[in-house]
Parts: C-alpha cells; structure tokens; sequence
C-alpha cells in the first residue's frame, strides 16, 4: 500500500466505496473493522493488527456521534477527533464515519471481503442489538465473510466510567452503590420479561404539531416577536405516545381513547400507532381530535407559542356510557392498565369510578397542564396500585407549594391507599415510596435535553410495566431515569424509548 499521511487517510463513505471496489479490481483483500471507538485502548489496537492480518487493506469506519447510545456524556471525543486518532495507527489504511444507525447499511455498500469482529462478539447471543446476525447476513451477500479476531480485550466503557467523570457526582454516587447491588445483565433480563404482560390504556389522545420557525425580531409598531414560517411536523402525543412506548416492552396493548369527529386526523393516527396496539376509538361531535400547534424556533427547539384545538368539556353522555360499559367488560382482562390523564375530558368521575373498580393493577398519571392547571389532580381517583406524577402535581394535590417533598408524598399516598408512586422531579431525577420500603431516590441520568416533551409519558409507560411486574423501587427509579434520559434526546413524540437503546444505555451504566 502506498503510505499516506494520517489525515489522507479519512474518506467520506462514497469515496471509500470506489476505493475498496478499485482495490478488489487489483485482487487485494480488503478487511473491515467496525465500532465506536470513543477512548482508543491497546485491545483496539490488537484487533486492528489482528484483523490487517487477514488481508491487504484495513479499512475502520466510525458510529457517527448522534447514534452512539452509551450513556450521558457519549461520545467522550466527537466522529472528527475519533477519526483522525484512528487514522494514525500503522494498520489502518482508510477511516470512515458512518451515516447509519448500523453497521449493516455500511457493509451493503462497502462489500469487504472479511469483516472482523472482536472475540467478545463471538458468542451471537450476547449482542444486546443482535445486529450481528444482520451484519453477517450482508458480508456474506457481498461475498466476503464473517472474521473474530482473538486478541486482548478492554472496555472503553468502563475505563470511560472510571477514568474520565462521565457522570456528574450524584449519579456516580448513586451508580457506585447501586452496581453493588445489580449487574447489567440481571437488569436487562427483568426487563425482557415483562413481554407477556396484557396491558391496557386509556386516556386522551393529543396530535403535538411543532411548526418550526425562523426568528426575525421584534415587530417595530407591535410587542410581538416576529417569525419566518420554515416547516411544520407531526407527532402521535398523548395516550398515544404512552401507548407506543409500552408496546416496545410488551407484545399485547390495547388502547382506548376518544377523537372528535371535526377533525378526526384517525388516518394518521393509526399510522403512527405499533403494530402489536389495538386501538379502539369513540368518537365525539362537539370537538375535533386534541391537537396542540407549537411554533417552534429551529435552531435550539425553543417553545414560542402555543395553540390548542380542543373542547375541554366532558364528551357527551353516551361517549361516557358507552366507555364505561367497555371498560368494565375489559379492565379485568388485563395484567396492567394505564390511565394516562391529560385533563382534555375524557375520562371523567364515571370512567374513574369504573378503572378503580375493575382493574387488576392500575397505574395512574393526571398531569397538569395550562388548560387544567389545579382541576385534573391525582385525587381523583380513590385507588391506584402505582401514582406517577411530577412534583408539581404533588404539591397541588397535597395544597402545599413549599413543604417537604417527602412528607407530602407520604401523607398524599396515605390518604389515597397508594401502594407505590413516584415523584419525577426534572434535574432533580426521581423520588420512589412504598409504605414499607419508604423513600427511594434516583438522580437524573442525562447530561443532554433536546425536547423535554413526551419525557413524562415514556417514563409512565415503561415504569408502570415494572412496577406491575413487582420490581422493586430501586430498580423502577434506575430503569425509569434511563427512560427518561433517552426520551430527552428525542424530540417530542417523533419516536419511541426501545429496548435495545436502553439495554445499551443500561450496560454502559452498569459498566
């Protein structure tokens, strides 16, 4: 091979693609190595000796930073100084960064003739992604094969972990400890078995429309900021996005929710639904579907203005009856039901009545909002087997804005025969009681906020399934900051919190 300097050794993917297919013209072998890649260790090194071994010419591509799902603070080093560290290594000869989320994407238009891999990936079944299957699939497509390289192995994780202050105190405090007590592996196996849970949810359906906007300035004969329209884009809010998230953890969901016949959007809807939900819609007359209109400026996703589409009044007597005759047909059906209030008019006294009642385990949130703000309190339902709310809704459903948040989550879950609930509290993380356990505390898992909206709903989701399935507080407090943390970083309801990000993120915590 001719010798490059470090920096001629980075190629964009389309240039590397017509580098690999000239040096497979000339009979050379060419070897792919795959990875993140954030802290450089002798094992990387030995893998990519290893792997040069088996050909002509060692190509090493990078995730690109956006899709490095390791946990807050990750990448410790951005895709440019991961490259260019990578490019002055002897072995390699061309460094790459992906544009895809996976590897597969890569390999399809690389076509390498070995793709090696390092010995821990040797055993299929512990790729927590099981992309490997995947990967292998498209090497052998392309002609070439699968390679493990047998060398020294470290983790960067780890040594990220230990080494380089990722986590801010409280977290490092609170990991130290609760490493002691749980490994990655006997987190992820719990979570995996809350597939066969039968859960349903009920609430109300919100569209969350962000038109994104360009700032101009202040209008010179007006108080008011004036804007250029960009674009505009739409999200499954609401009972929908509680719903989407619980799907991904458990294969049966079944959805209740009300849309108005005004102006419906029930097309969309059901195309942004997972297919494992089974929707079953009412509808009202007197309204259209919630929707919410955001103008939103691009640059940093700052909130402007907001427009809501909505009658806020109960739906008509029949919608209720007609609900409540379902729901006492259905709720003891299930393992798990979820009552995801917005306060939009929905479930009333009639429907609460009837979730108490006659469902087996029932999980509650009412959350508070401009257009309910200290009407839709969690003391409206008499029973709840798990209370998730943040420390606002709290604090008015215990009339104290300033007391001790301890007390007045104790007194609240007294008084309304809480078994367990959770107080999530922002920057602040989360707050677990049980009567007999008491108070449980975990810190906030992010280090970076993209959209805050739809946070709370995959935290309900995914706790709800935990708690359910009797996890210890702990462990749900753990499980659901790691939610949260990986629902900041989406904006808005665009995806679901899935599994194989959070058993990621999971595993580089526990590390």
């Amino acid at each position: 091979m001719k010798k490059t300097s470090p920096t001629d050794k980075i190629k964009t993917l389309d240039e590397l693609e017509k580098i690999v297919r000239d040096l497979k013209k000339r009979g050379k072998k060419v070897v792919l190595c795959h990875g993140v890649f954030d802290l450089l260790h002798p094992g990387h090194i030995k893998h990519f000796e290893a792997a040069r071994r088996e050909g002509d010419a060692l190509v090493v591509t990078l995730t690109e930073d956006r899709y490095v799902g390791k946990g807050p603070g990750r990448p410790v080093f951005n895709q440019r100084l991961r490259a260019e560290t990578i490019a002055n290594i002897g072995s390699v000869d061309y460094v790459a960064v992906n544009r895809w989320p996976t590897a597969v994407e890569l390999i399809r238009k690389i076509k390498p003739d070995i793709y090696a891999k390092g010995s821990d990936y040797s055993d299929r079944d512990q790729d927590l992604t099981g992309e490997i299957y995947r990967e292998e699939e498209a090497v052998k497509a392309g002609g070439g094969k699968l390679h493990f390289t047998d060398e020294i192995a470290f983790s960067s994780t780890q040594l990220l972990n230990i080494h380089f202050n990722v986590y801010h105190r409280e977290a490092e405090e609170f990991l130290s400890g609760f490493r002691r007590k749980y490994d990655s592996d006997t987190v992820i196996s719990r979570i995996k078995k809350l597939r066969p849970l039968k859960v349903l949810v009920v609430g109300d359906t919100i569209i969350d429309e962000y038109h994104y906007c360009q700032p101009m300035g202040k209008a010179w004969k007006e108080t008011v900021i004036a804007t250029r329209y960009l674009n505009r884009e739409s999200f499954a809010g609401g009972v929908l996005a509680t719903a989407n998230h619980v799907a991904g953890f458990c294969d049966e969901v079944h959805l209740l929710t009300c849309l108005g016949t005004q102006n419906s959007q029930e097309k969309f809807i059901r195309s942004r639904l997972k297919k494992n939900i089974k929707p079953t819609f009412l509808y009202r007359d007197d309204a259209p579907t919630v929707t919410k209109r955001r103008y939103v400026d691009s640059a940093f996703l700052s909130k402007i203005f907001e427009v809501c589409f909505l009658n806020p009044q109960n739906p008509p007597p029949e919608v209720t009856r007609k609900a409540a005759a379902w729901l006492k047909r259905a709720c003891p059906k299930y393992d798990l039901v979820i009552a995801s209030d917005f306060g939009n008019g929905f479930i009333g006294p009639e429907l609460v009545s009837v979730l108490c009642d006659r469902s087996r385990f029932l999980s509650v949130n009412t959350q508070t909002n401009s257009a309910n703000a200290g009407f839709n309190l969690i003391t409206k339902y008499p029973r709840g087997d798990y209370v998730c709310v943040d420390e606002p809704e709290i604090r008015l459903a215990a009339c104290d804005k300033f007391g001790p948040l301890e007390e007045l989550a104790r007194e609240v879950a007294r008084k309304l025969r809480r078994r367990r609930l959770t107080v999530t509290r922002g920057h602040n993380g989360s707050l677990g009681y049980t009567p007999r356990g008491g108070f449980v505390s975990a810190p906030v898992l992010s280090r970076e906020v993209v959209d805050r909206i739809g946070a709370g709903d995959a935290y309900l989701a995914v706790t709800s399934a935990c708690v359910a399935a009797g996890f210890p507080m702990d462990l749900v407090g753990f499980i659901g900051n790691a939610v949260g943390a990986l629902a900041v970083k989406i904006v808005c309801n665009r995806e679901s919190v899935e599994p194989v990000p959070l058993f990621k993120f999971i595993t580089a915590l526990l590390k």
